[in-house]
């Protein structure tokens, strides 16, 4: 398989870190809002991306996280009066009924920002003690000089990234390009304690952090949409490899923009599209069908007659399969004076499957891909309309055909229905999830025991260390920090549920 390489600009093989196993992390949404249509594009994009990966045998470990800490839920929270932090996580409620509408598999772990603090802080401190990071008032900066290959993604020279980043004039910065890893706390905003005050983390060092968390230093695909090339993945590289100077990843994908009469669909320029409003009118496979019918690297222009077509086109490939159902179940019809299909046509279906895998190795071209489909298809309805359901060799045939186009089509999630995805599905070991899991409660626990300390309520961070304690899991002393070690967790759902306690008493 071949995919296009933003950095360095060009199709490469992909040769992943492990044999057979692909880490990937996806950009997710910055929740303040339901999720419009340039949105989803990344989430079918990425998910279908993995559901290829994984029948071709490769075992994936997706993560694709929720920005909750941000200037814009801030902002939005103030319009309506309300917590940040409820604010967010409703909206990622609301994400996942869309989500799931569009037959979007869940992510081996779905991190969130304000559950990774401690992680964030941690990076921020090693950048600083490594020379690429300085605090000023409460504020930390990334040293962007200190880092030689800052815009080796975007290909811009540092003059034309300090235009196009649209800085902010702030004469404390060391240099104009340098961007914020931590801000200090504004009357009103969320805050958590820091070495260097009241505050909250930059937009920026959340991806870097939460991907390296679950996936290592070196992860094989990063994805997202075209629009966060520069300023986020170019600072999310300057990050990672400044931090742990290893490669942060391997290969750079990043999708198109959706358009509208040829502009950049985008909340400030008020053309965009909330993606319910949209599957109000169109079911939701169809809009799923639509962006994924384009090659993902190309921009895609949005209107109703565009969804009107791909409606009809599904429509085909789904009538194919209800003919191919209705042949199958009428076995004892009178038979038709037809001579029986070709024997060798079962199996030219798999040639169809062949040209469809080579469309998706090469950057993953499902247009193409679909248009092998649409081929398969008409062969299909052309053996179905010549078949007699009551000969054996033509319902064979029929099986075996309608069977790959259901297969192929399953994998770019067109078929199978939307349902609730369990952790450790789609080739992603129950173990390896579970483990992933324990880590993410474990990792949300231990900020609620370091906020107690800090409050001096050291009778609930005892209580914490106790109950800790019974499921097996010991907490170190690290220059880190105190750290959970264990070799395995009696009871994961009695420590979530601790955790929703703990949670509660300190709100």
């Amino acid at each position: 398989m071949r995919v296009y390489n933003t950095l360095g600009g060009r199709k490469e093989e992909l040769t992943t870190l492990s044999p057979h196993k692909v880490n990937m992390y996806v950009c997710g949404p910055t929740t303040y809002n339901y999720i419009h249509l340039g949105n989803a594009r990344p989430l079918v994009v990425f998910d279908s991306l993995r559901r290829y990966l994984e029948y071709q045998g490769y075992e994936v470990t997706y993560i694709q996280n929720f920005t909750d800490v941000d200037d814009k839920i801030i902002r939005r929270a103030q319009e309506e009066n309300d917590d940040p932090l409820l604010l967010a996580q409703r909206y990622i409620d609301e994400y996942f009924k869309d989500a799931d509408g569009l037959n979007i598999k869940r992510a081996t772990v779905h991190p969130q920002v304000s559950r990774h603090i401690p992680d964030i802080i941690n990076a921020v401190a090693g950048l600083i003690e490594k020379g690429h990071a300085y605090a000023v008032d409460g504020d930390v900066y990334f040293r962007v000089r200190s880092f030689p290959a800052y815009g080796k993604l975007s290909g811009r020279e540092q003059e034309e990234m300090l235009a196009g980043a649209r800085v902010e004039v702030d004469e404390r910065k060391d240099d104009p390009a340098d961007f914020a890893l931590w801000k200090a706390a504004k009357p009103g905003e969320p805050y958590w304690d820091s070495p260097w005050g009241h505050g909250r983390p930059g937009w920026h060092i959340e991806c870097s952090v939460m991907a390296t968390r679950y996936l290592g230093n070196s992860i094989d695909i990063h994805g997202g949409g075209s629009d966060l090339i520069f300023p986020h993945h170019e600072n999310e590289i300057a990050q990672a490899e400044a931090l742990t100077g290893e490669p942060f990843a391997r290969y750079w994908m990043h999708n198109g923009f959706i358009t509208v009469n040829k502009e950049k669909m985008s909340k400030s320029l008020g053309n965009f599209f909330l993606l319910r409003d949209i599957l109000a009118k169109f079911p939701a496979d169809v809009v799923r069908f639509y962006l994924i019918a384009t090659h993902y690297r190309s921009p895609l222009d949005f209107d109703d007659s565009k969804l009107e077509e791909a409606r009809k086109a599904l429509g085909r490939l789904k009538n194919a399969l209800l003919l191919a159902d209705e042949f199958l179940g009428s076995k004892n019809s009178l038979p038709k004076e037809t001579a029986p299909l070709p024997a060798e046509m079962i199996n030219m279906a798999d040639e169809y499957e062949r040209q469809f895998g080579e469309a998706l190795d090469d950057d993953f071209n499902t247009a193409l891909a679909i248009g092998h489909l649409f081929d398969l298809t008409r062969t299909l309805n052309g053996l179905i309309a010549g078949g007699d359901p009551a000969k054996d060799n033509d319902r064979l045939i029929i099986k075996k055909w309608a069977a790959t186009l259901r297969r192929l089509g399953e994998v770019l999630g067109l078929f199978d229905a939307p349902r609730e995805i369990v952790s450790g599905e789609s080739g992603f070991s129950e173990e390896k999830a579970q483990v992933l899991k324990s880590e993410e409660i474990l990792n949300e626990i231990m900020a609620v025991r370091s906020n107690a300390r800090k409050a001096k309520n050291f009778a609930l961070a005892d209580e914490i260390r106790d109950f800790l304690g019974g499921q097996g899991v010991t907490i170190v002393d690290t220059a880190e920090g105190p750290r959970p070690r264990y070799e395995a967790i009696k009871d994961l759902s009695a420590l979530k549920a601790k955790l929703d306690e703990w949670r509660g008493g300190q709100a």
